[in-house]
């Protein structure tokens, strides 16, 4: 997993013979320099040391980076400069009794400078590789590796993001972001049986990537003969002088990372079709029987498919997408109905609050355990429906909200994992992997408190939001616990924000941020079954969890919704583009939770939770970017409102047209502005693409379709189907839909 974070390294208790060889190499000036580029206020060498290519970047009197190119044991034989193709730097070959090293250099950028530097490998014979060292090292004034001192603020989790980002203070260099393009690596992972998994970190001054090998041993499988391989895509970017705080920390994450993302090759995403998929969901939850049991003459969603007591999470987590598709699509659904007659059962009326489970939950369970944010789950979605005029849901959201205060006054807005609901005595209050409890509840409770603002505008509502956004103040990124109360607390901020036009809020929200995307898998995993599904850009669910699930991303898409929103123009651009560059992907990727969308055998056979079943329109809980048997963890009923919620987010009906649209960006603004004219305003990164979709709806042949941008350029279906014609637009600005 990662190294720690936030961990200041100005006394260090060994360093490594690779550190004091680089020192040794640089204090005595021994390297030979082949080629010098420019970065910025940065210069940069290429040197051959003993047993490596190196790039020395130095910022006059503020240290620098030395950063490995390439590795040879036994010593380099020769190194050659090649013509440079377009784009280029530096274009090199390494030959040593391994093979041949080819490296890339590209150095860009006008405001945040961007290095990034690719070596494939070319062996000269089937090649078994025990261990590679890690990659870079802070350099002081002076070029030593041991004086430099600074501070890591975090380093990759799991198979997460290759990246790790931190700031040299002395000397002030500034902050940095090292970031390793994994899907470059995947042939490499997948000829050695190996996966990257915390494979970025280190500890100061050696810092990096550390190519995995198998168990610490050489890898079972050698790299072949012949055949190059990428060993290393690193990109690294530079913000002069360190960060003032934890907020400024977060923002300069999010701009160095929208930096690096905007120089990556992204993939492609495809269609799919969420009102279909809504409406096999519904016809299952209505028609299953693993899906809902009868208690006291009500009916309950099972959480998995006919496994585990009904809970209240469970039964708003259903309930609310049900309302927002019946009221989308003007249709009633019977079953919402009934399960909205349940959930008054929930409900102590001697604690003052609806429970996890219903009065006659089984001996097995301990019927007072609640985790932190299952008290505040049920809420936040009882608030939706009461915003929206739900007077059911308003009785129990209003009966229910002090007993929440109370215990966030006896937790001091700092709640453990979990705890009993009848007197705060704690069960648990500590994760193992972090030793913090659920950091980012906050975040949750302060939306709930936004809500009950917005019924009652009773200001001791807004203060509670207020007072819980200001106790998570100093967690950095180890803000996330659950990467959906961390979306719904960065949410909270921006809209205290929008409320009080306190500045200091709207910044907070970077904390949020940049400790979601700190938990993302920025790349595109090839391991294993993970080929069978795209992955690109999800998130693990916990801190510490190894899968994606599925209830974390759609309710994680939900909490977007709201914050982009809530946003403006002075929402920072690289915030606005990785948000809305997630719900894009989340749109596709999703789609692979369910089990008839993947291969038989890339199911778990061993499942935790119920069984799975592939002809059910419920999705798999788990994911793995490793590529790990998918749904171990179960078959997730309460996941199922996650088609319900990309159905109502992403499709639009056009009054009066023959087709509905879909745009797997927000449309944040629209117009009819003639009767076959449509103006749609997206609002998402300034590089990025948008698709947009015009799909029949009924039997009738679409029309003759016209789309252009605000600048007049016409934009051509780049697939075209008797069904629909897809375009891709930009993602920022005004585009115009006619129609004949």
């Amino acid at each position: 997993m990662s190294a720690a974070l936030y961990v200041e390294h100005r006394e260090m208790t060994g360093i490594s013979p690779h550190a004091l060889s680089l020192r040794a190499e640089l204090v005595g000036k021994t390297m030979v320099q082949h080629a010098s580029f420019a970065l910025g206020e940065l210069s940069g060498e290429l040197c051959e040391g003993r047993d490596s290519l190196w790039a020395i970047l130095r910022h006059p009197g503020r240290g620098g980076l030395a950063l490995r190119l390439a590795f040879a044991p036994g010593g380099i034989d020769r190194v050659t400069k090649h013509r440079r193709k377009p784009g280029e730097a530096l274009r090199l070959s390494v030959r040593s009794a391994i093979g041949t090293h080819l490296v890339v250099l590209r150095a860009e950028g006008l405001d945040l400078h961007r290095l990034r530097a690719t070596v494939t490998l070319t062996p000269s014979a089937p090649l078994l590789l025990p261990y590679l060292p890690r990659d870079l090292y802070p350099l002081d004034a002076k070029d030593d590796p041991i004086g430099a001192a600074g501070t890591v603020e975090a380093g990759q989790r799991g198979v997460n993001s290759g990246l790790v980002y931190f700031h040299i203070d002395a000397p002030r260099l500034g902050s940095v972001l090292y970031f390793q393009n994994l899907t470059a690596m995947n042939d490499y992972y997948r000829a050695t049986g190996t996966r990257p998994d915390g494979a970025v970190g280190g500890d100061w001054p050696e810092l990096g990537y550390l190519p995995p090998t198998k168990n610490g041993t050489a890898p079972a499988d050698p790299l072949p003969a012949g055949t190059p391989v990428t060993v290393s895509d690193a990109l690294l970017v530079f913000r002069e002088a360190p960060a003032n705080d934890e907020v400024d920390s977060a923002r300069r994450f999010l701009q160095m990372l929208g930096v690096v993302y905007t120089a990556l090759d992204l993939p492609d995403v495809t269609f799919r079709d969420w009102i279909d998929r809504t409406e096999r969901t519904l016809a299952d939850l209505s028609e299953a029987p693993e899906a809902t049991i009868r208690h006291y003459g009500h009916r309950y969603a099972h959480p998995y498919t006919a496994s585990e007591y009904p809970d209240s999470m469970v039964q708003m987590a259903l309930i609310a997408p049900m309302h927002d598709y019946a009221q989308w699509s003007g249709t009633d659904i019977p079953l919402l109905g009934e399960f909205e007659a349940g959930l008054e059962k929930f409900y102590d009326p001697k604690l003052g609050t609806v429970r996890r489970y219903l009065p006659n939950v089984g001996a097995d369970k301990d019927a007072d355990a609640v985790d932190s944010w299952y008290l505040y789950h049920p809420l936040m979605n009882l608030g939706r429906l009461a915003i929206a005029g739900n007077e059911t849901a308003r009785s129990l959201f209003e009966r229910s909200i002090d007993f929440g205060i109370k215990a966030a006054h006896h937790f001091d807005y700092k709640w453990p994992i979990q705890y009993k609901v009848t007197d705060f005595s704690v069960i648990t209050a500590v994760a193992g992997a972090d030793d913090n409890g659920q950091t980012d509840v906050g975040g949750l409770y302060a939306w709930v408190m936004l809500q009950a603002y917005e019924l009652t505008r009773d200001e001791r509502f807004l203060h509670e939001a207020q007072a819980a956004i200001d106790a998570a103040a100093g967690m950095r990124f180890n803000l996330n616990y659950q990467a959906n109360l961390t979306a719904w607390g960065a949410a909270a901020c921006m809209r205290l924000w929008r409320i009080t036009n306190v500045e200091r809020y709207r910044l907070q929200s970077y904390v949020y941020l940049a400790s979601f995307f700190h938990n993302s898998a920025i790349w595109e995993s090839q391991i294993g079954h993970a080929a069978h599904y795209p992955n690109f850009l999800g998130v693990t669910c916990l801190q510490d969890a190894p899968y994606m699930a599925i209830y974390e991303c759609f309710d994680s898409f939900a909490a977007f919704e709201c914050y982009l929103r809530d946003s403006g123009p002075e929402l920072e651009p690289a915030a606005r583009m990785l948000i809305s560059e997630y719900c894009k992907y989340a749109l596709d990727r999703a789609w692979f939770y369910y089990p008839d969308a993947l291969p038989k055998d890339a199911l778990a056979e061993d499942i935790r939770n119920g069984h799975i079943d592939r002809a059910l329109s419920f999705p798999l809980e788990d994911l793995y970017v490793d590529g790990q048997p998918a749904g171990q963890v179960g078959q997730e009923i309460y996941g199922a409102g996650a088609a319900l919620v990309f159905a109502t987010r992403s499709f639009h009906r056009v009054d009066d047209a023959p087709f509905r649209l879909f745009c797997d960006h927000f449309i944040l603004a629209q117009e009819r502005t003639g009767e076959h004219a449509l103006s749609l305003h997206l609002d998402g990164g300034e590089t990025c693409t948008a698709t947009l979709v015009v799909v029949r709806s009924g039997r009738a042949k679409l029309p003759r379709l016209t789309v252009r941008t605000v600048g007049g350029d016409s934009v051509r279906a780049h697939r075209r189907a008797a069904d629909r014609h897809e375009f891709r637009v930009p993602a920022s600005g005004r585009v115009i839909l006619a129609w004949e």
